[in-house]
This record gives C-alpha cells, structure tokens and sequence, in this order.
C-alpha cells in the first residue's frame, strides 16, 4: 500500500511539472503573437456579425396580434389580425372575423408600413405594435 501511495505522489508531482511547463509556453495576452492575434479575430466577428445582420433584414420577424371581438353579439376576442413584417416593413397582415355562424380569413399586403388596401383599426393596431 505504501508503495502505490508513493507512486501516486511521484505521478501527481510529475504532472504538476508537466502543467507548469505547458503554460509558460503558451502566449500570453501582454505581449508577442496573442495581441496581434486579437485584434483580427475580433475584426472577423464583427465581419460576421454584419453579414448576419444584412442577412436578417428580409426575415419576417416583427410580429403582432391583435384579438378582439368584431360583432357585439360574439364574446371571447375570437377575431385576430396577425402583422409579420421585415425590417423595411414589408409582409402581410391576416384577420380572421369570427362570427357566429361562420368565420372568415383576410390576407393584405404591406409594404413600407403602408397597405394599399383600406385597413381597419384592429389591423392598423397590429402594424403599429410590429414596427420596430
């Protein structure tokens, strides 16, 4: 038992040694290759966060609902108008005017936050709330 006790000492000391040795030789961040190495990693992000940005700009990601209730006689706010646009404000506003015999569904175009459709309230509301 104390023969593997000792062992496991000689080997812990040992790898002490060897981590020792790794980090002097590894760059620091003061000085040499490491400083001149940021700066351009960090240049790359940027570039890729750009491009990201750029890319995102057609996504259809400003959104807004609106419920309520069209008819006096039909409780619940079963009706919606639903706006996804870009950033340019570009995309489409559906309603859905629920009754209570039936229920119907409306798709308008948007582009530049404007529709040449007339809009109603409910769906200019839910324009308004998209916009960034």
């Amino acid at each position: 038992m104390l023969v593997l006790s000792v062992v496991a000492v000689v080997l812990a000391a040992l790898a002490c040694v060897l981590a020792g040795l790794a980090l002097r030789r590894t760059p620091s961040r003061s000085g040499g290759d490491g400083v001149e190495a940021l700066p351009e990693d960090v240049h790359g992000l940027r570039q890729e966060v750009a491009a990201l940005k750029t890319e995102s700009a057609d996504a259809l990601r400003h959104l807004s609902v609106v419920r309520y209730d069209a008819f006096g006689d039909v409780g619940g706010h079963l009706s919606w108008s639903l706006a996804v646009l870009d950033d340019a404000g570009h995309g489409v506003v559906l309603t859905s005017i629920h009754g209570r015999s039936e229920a119907r569904t409306y798709a308008k175009s948007i582009s530049s936050w404007t529709c040449e459709q007339q809009l109603s309230p409910e769906e200019e509301e839910a324009i308004e709330h998209a916009r960034p």
